[in-house]
């Protein structure tokens, strides 16, 4: 597992203890949530109009997420196709306000890019981000 996130840091939120189960351990619908609004961002700045998410693959925890950590969301468009792209996410805590990043889940997200009247559009290509 990498010591370093993937992507750039796309949004960052505090967990509270409103987003917990009585043990104290953050939902994971709240987690996942956070990360689909920040790949989100990612895909519609990429493709320059509305996005929805159709998919996201499997998503396991490698550890859990506390009340107090701020959870750092990280964004990095993997894949894009004629109306799709597929964004990387993985998103990391800072806990007890250090600055050391503890990496608790990661996922691939794929959204279609939707004309003003709702309907799939073209994305720009990859390759012509250089």
């Amino acid at each position: 597992m990498s010591d370093k996130p993937r992507g750039e840091l796309t949004t960052r939120t505090i967990a509270m203890p409103a987003d917990s189960n009585p043990a104290g351990d953050i939902f994971g619908g709240w987690v996942l949530s956070q990360m689909d609004i920040a790949a989100g961002i990612c895909a519609g700045e990429r493709a320059q109009c509305r996005v929805v998410t159709v998919a996201l693959d499997g998503m396991h925890f490698i550890r859990p997420v506390k009340i107090g950590d701020i959870l750092c969301v990280y964004t990095e468009v993997k894949r894009v196709g004629n109306t799709s792209l597929e964004v990387h996410v993985e998103a990391w805590v800072q806990r007890d306000r250090s600055r050391r990043m503890v990496k608790v889940t990661q996922a691939n997200f794929t959204f279609v890019a939707l004309d003003g009247d709702g309907r799939p559009r073209k994305v720009r290509p990859l390759e012509d981000d250089d």
